[in-house]
């Protein structure tokens, strides 16, 4: 679909203004993020194709999407603001980048309406999240790579070490896609090695 579908054009070129909206056009092989001096960027593609690639620190390389003509990406839709994370054109594409908070700021203040949006979008950004939060731990290659990232994503934002299992092993395994032995041999080799100590469901990160 469309972002701009049944917008006049000459609606469409207010929108654009009172949006501060920029355009741009990448060469293939460019990363938009290096171009973009907002962290809370809402980009529109309007022709091209870009992919959103994933580098780990041991140089593992993941393709975590392929997005075409008007596709929409930004941080509220992927955790591209992760270091991790790249957008790479793989041919001259042209893009619309927006400034999200710009968005909301051009409904109207103070306002049921307003409120109503926000909140609503807030509530599908964090659904988002929480379903790249799943695929960051499943593009991990191993097992024991798997439950490094699930501990990464579960630990509050906090300085605690401790981190309270939401379900048992077995559902754990299940989550994670692994076989529950291989799962239980690499929580063991964890803890042999010093990384972890566990009590239960509470897990202590050592590292």
């Amino acid at each position: 679909m469309n972002p701009f579908e049944n917008i006049s054009p000459k609606n469409k070129e207010k929108l654009m203004r009172s949006l501060e909206a920029n355009i741009h056009t990448f060469k293939s092989g460019m990363n938009i993020l290096s171009n973009a001096n907002n962290e809370n960027l809402l980009g529109i593609i309007i022709y091209g194709y870009i992919q959103i690639i994933k580098t780990d620190y041991n140089g593992n390389i993941t393709i975590i999407e392929k997005l075409e003509d008007n596709a929409i990406f930004g941080n509220m839709i992927s955790n591209i603001s992760n270091n991790e994370y790249q957008v790479i054109t793989k041919e001259e594409t042209k893009v619309i980048l927006l400034d999200y908070d710009r968005i909301l700021n051009n409904l109207k203040q103070n306002s049921a309406y307003y409120q109503f949006i926000q909140n609503l979008l807030k509530i599908i950004s964090n659904k988002i999240h929480e379903k790249n939060e799943r695929i960051e731990v499943l593009t991990e290659k191993t097992i024991r790579n798997k439950l490094l990232k699930y501990f990464d994503v579960i630990k509050p934002n906090t300085y605690s070490k401790i981190i309270y299992l939401p379900f048992t092993y077995t559902e754990l395994a299940e989550y994670l896609s692994v076989d529950r032995s291989a799962l239980m041999r690499e929580l063991k080799n964890l803890r042999d090695e010093g990384i972890i100590e566990t009590k239960d469901k509470k897990i202590y990160l050592k590292y």
